[in-house]
């Protein structure tokens, strides 16, 4: 399929910003509501199949409606179903603030919100993929992507931390601050003064399943967008699944939870140092090198996990992989861009996203069997089985040609 790309001037930086902020106001309100929300259920007196069942089909939900969504979006919508989402969901967590400050509040309500708030997350997501190509020009989308996976690693850091203090304060206040960010994410798409269209012409006799799966089957032609896949999938899952096997490893060592605070804000800040740092290590090592470079690295960082139980060598060890991750997750995040056609960037990146997102919701049931029926160290071992695999696919010559040929072009 063709990626030729219509002749427009895209070098707006204001709007960049606006992206920026929109996006980092929509990070950090979802993770301080999302981190006290299983504290708010449980407080309600809901068991724990209740807050994983809503956790479940909020993640379904969204993985879902992501590639159909991205058909308005990349039909000409995408400007107004990123406002119309960020306005859907501000009302949505204002109506839990409401019924959080008017004593006990109704489960039903307050699940319905989550629901519609969930709901309204992946819309947007899905209608912004995309729109990077769209106010950047080629040579700084690298840089722009990094920037914005350093506001996504931010809101990891800071959102959990001001969503307890909220919570601390008063019960309602997360949710209150999270109405807000999105009320800011609205203001900030609503500003933006680029023209966020592509030309689509409409497929012949394609109705809305076809075009939703218009993106699948540019991934599955394309040898690029296959790797992208297949690599963004894999480093997803191994990332959480040893995210849960420093749980399982640091519990059963007999740690608390200011221990798994402290490695989770370590593995935050080197996460964030790893973006901000990946454009220059994209320059200096080009994209081969930085993929296969990187997947090698991971590979012994695995080992070396399952191989410790020191709080703090886990912590440290842990903090290493999420900093090296970035280092090639932005080179391939640019190559998408770059081999997607405009009129398919958000079909494209809902295709990987959800990939990458169902792995990610599959790593904790996985890490869990392997842990409970194994041992504390099978996570590792099993990630770093499978980091084995991709590194020796990522050496592949149809790989590498494929790699190649994208910075070329």
């Amino acid at each position: 399929m063709s990626t030729a790309r219509p002749s427009r001037e895209r070098t707006d930086p204001r709007d960049y910003r606006l992206l920026w902020w929109a996006n980092a106001a929509d990070g950090a309100g979802s993770q301080a509501s999302g981190a006290v929300l299983p504290l708010l259920l449980l407080g309600l007196g809901n068991p724990p199949q209740t807050v994983g069942l809503v956790a479940g089909v909020s993640t379904a939900l969204g993985l879902l409606l992501g590639p159909v969504v991205a058909v308005p979006a990349d039909r000409g919508a995408r400007k107004r179903v990123m406002l119309g989402s960020a306005l859907v969901a501000a009302l949505a967590m204002g109506a839990a603030t409401l019924a959080l400050t008017g004593g006990r509040p109704s489960l039903w309500l307050i699940l319905a919100a989550v629901l519609v708030e969930r709901i309204a997350t992946a819309c947007f997501e899905a209608a912004s993929r995309g729109t990077v190509a769209l106010i950047c020009p080629g040579p700084e989308q690298p840089r722009a992507l990094a920037r914005l996976a350093a506001a996504d690693q931010g809101a990891l850091i800071t959102g959990p931390a001001l969503g307890g203090l909220l919570y601390q304060a008063a019960r309602a206040l997360p949710f209150l601050a999270d109405a807000l960010s999105y009320l800011v994410s609205a203001l900030c798409v609503g500003a933006m003064r680029a023209d966020l269209t592509a030309p689509a012409p409409r497929e012949p006799g394609g109705g809305l399943l076809r075009e939703s799966a218009a993106g699948l089957r540019l991934v599955r032609s394309s040898p690029l967008l296959r790797l992208i896949l297949v690599w963004c999938t894999t480093v997803n899952l191994v990332v959480v699944a040893l995210y849960y096997g420093a749980v399982f490893t640091l519990q059963r060592a007999g740690h608390g939870g200011a221990v798994l605070g402290a490695v989770l804000a370590a593995s935050g800040a080197a996460g964030l140092a790893g973006a901000l740092a990946a454009p220059r290590v994209a320059v200096r090592l080009g994209a081969v090198r930085a993929v296969t470079g990187v997947t090698w690295l991971l590979v012994p960082l695995a080992a070396a996990l399952a191989l410790t139980t020191d709080a703090w060598a886990y912590g440290a060890l842990f903090s290493l992989v999420c900093l090296l991750m970035p280092l090639a997750s932005v080179v391939l995040q640019a190559r998408a861009l770059q081999a997607t056609a405009l009129a398919l960037q958000a079909r494209t990146g809902a295709v990987l996203a959800t990939a990458a997102t169902g792995a990610a919701a599959l790593a904790p049931v996985l890490s869990g069997a392997l842990a409970g029926r194994l041992s504390t160290a099978a996570p590792a071992v099993a990630c770093g089985v499978l980091l084995t695999l991709l590194a020796v696919h990522t050496c592949r010559r149809p790989v590498r040609a494929a790699l190649t040929a994208q910075a070329a072009g």
